[in-house]
């Protein structure tokens, strides 16, 4: 019979094998985990695995019958047919479909975590229209149970926002959704930049317009993001010359600091924004001050503007069908998505909800229906692109996962089923080749959240 330990002391057990884990191995690694709120992110252990006899959707677009898939430490070594499995445990996976872990581009989780109350509601710094100087991981609750959902969704890695309620929301992070997590730092995707959450249209307009101040309008809007980026150059132009020796540098201004650290594109941008022209407009302001956006966020409107966001390399990470809930959303269509797609744009399925993010998958499927029905030929396995390759684009992590290209890391999804079908559920999730999650098993553990109310209850 197998021994059970009582869940409190299994989770304190699993907590100090991770504080183990992920302490630095050299004088040179202690040194980089010294720098303000750096990754201390560590992949759990993995052992070779090859997943044998499925159908296979690679992220870059290709649908391989009857293939194999094999990880080793903690990377993929190879896609194919017949692969050896000399040294590897082999997952018979006849009949179930593999893809590229899930990547949400745009989440809210931690900062906005379960239960949603007042007192956890932690994601905007709604006191004034420039808040560039917060990072939206110092909100970040570790043990919202949010997390643990999304990995039985198939989800890998996560995007993590402020809120819109400002021009400037302040900095994004890129997370892994590393379940029992003490910090934020243990779940930080290791070397992905931070960005810069900024919005437009209604939101700042409604929020600083109802207190009587600046923004209250569209053009509220737009001389208040100028202004910043002005003054941001002065900040930055004022740094270099101090590099130079050319002068003393500038007192350190947080706020100030993130928007420099656009302009050097050490920080990448991701805009809040509804409307084709808002959009049209947004891109005229990244001209004049010469940064790039990542990815527009929501952009119920990409559809007009496909070719404005495929010449200026700009992602639209879109909702399926979230629109007509306030003006500036009312004209969208269900076929946004594979529009962008069609137009050679770069589309990407994004939840903004501890709900959806669950689901993203059955998101896709949503759009690419809507797609084929409007006469677009797109495939299942393009259609899988929206929710790997192409997100990792817009978060600048491309190069490390999103697709299964030998030497990536290992972020992998068994389905039971054609993934996008609502039938198909996650069986296994692997994060860095190492088994994550599997379902149906006792190893599906809750946060310490949960436990911690679980246990509470049990002794009353």
């Amino acid at each position: 019979m197998r021994s059970r330990l009582h869940p409190v002391i299994a989770l304190a057990a699993g907590l100090a094998l991770a504080a183990c884990a992920s302490a630095p191995e050299t004088e040179e690694e202690a040194a980089d985990e010294r720098a303000p709120f750096a990754s201390t992110y560590a992949p759990q252990q993995s052992t070779p695995t090859l997943l044998r006899n499925a159908t296979v959707f690679d992220g870059n677009g290709a649908e391989l019958a009857n293939a194999d898939v094999l990880m080793r430490d903690g990377r993929i070594v190879a896609v194919g047919a017949n692969l050896s499995a000399e040294g590897a445990t082999v997952v018979d996976a006849t009949g179930r479909f593999v893809t590229p872990g899930i990547i949400d581009a745009h989440s809210h989780l931690g900062a906005y975590p379960s239960p949603g109350i007042q007192a956890t509601s932690d994601g905007n710094e709604a006191t004034q229209p420039n808040t560039a100087e917060v990072w939206v991981e110092h909100s970040v609750w570790p043990q919202d149970p949010g997390f643990q959902r999304a990995v039985a969704g198939g989800i890998t890695t996560l995007h993590v926002l402020p809120g819109s309620a400002n021009l400037f929301g302040g900095r994004g992070v890129t997370l892994r959704p590393v379940l029992g997590a003490r910090t934020v730092q243990e779940m930080k995707f290791p070397d992905a930049p931070q960005s810069l959450k900024m919005a437009c249209g209604e939101n700042p307009a409604r929020v600083y317009g109802g207190r009587n101040s600046s923004p209250a309008t569209g053009m509220g809007n737009v001389a208040g993001y100028r202004q910043a980026w002005a003054n941001a150059q002065r900040y930055a132009r004022r740094l270099e010359a101090s590099e130079n020796g050319e002068g003393d540098p500038p007192d350190r201004d947080l706020e100030l600091e993130t928007l420099a650290g656009v302009l050097n594109g050490d920080i990448i941008l991701q805009w809040h924004c509804y409307r084709a022209d808002e959009m049209a407009n947004a891109i005229e302001i990244s001209r004049e001050f010469d940064f790039e956006i990542a990815a527009f966020h929501h952009a119920v409107e990409a559809y007009k503007i496909t070719d404005l966001l495929v010449e200026n390399d700009i992602c639209a990470a879109i909702w399926a069908d979230w629109w007509g809930f306030k003006i500036e959303a009312y004209d969208g269509i269900r076929e946004n998505i594979p529009f962008v797609h069609a137009g050679g744009g770069c589309a990407v399925v994004h939840s903004d909800s501890e709900v959806g993010i669950q689901r993203l998958n059955q998101e896709a499927a949503k759009a690419l229906a809507d797609g084929r029905r409007a006469g677009l030929e797109i495939t299942r396995a393009e259609a899988w692109t929206w929710l790997s390759r192409n997100p990792a684009r817009a978060l600048r992590i491309d190069d490390e996962t999103g697709t299964l290209e030998p030497g990536r890391r290992a972020d992998v999804v068994v389905w039971s089923a054609d993934p996008l079908s609502s039938y198909a559920v996650a069986e296994r999730v692997y994060m860095d080749g190492a088994l994550v999650y599997e379902r149906g098993q006792i190893n599906d553990r809750p946060s310490d959240f949960e436990l911690g109310q679980a246990y509470r209850g049990s002794m009353q």
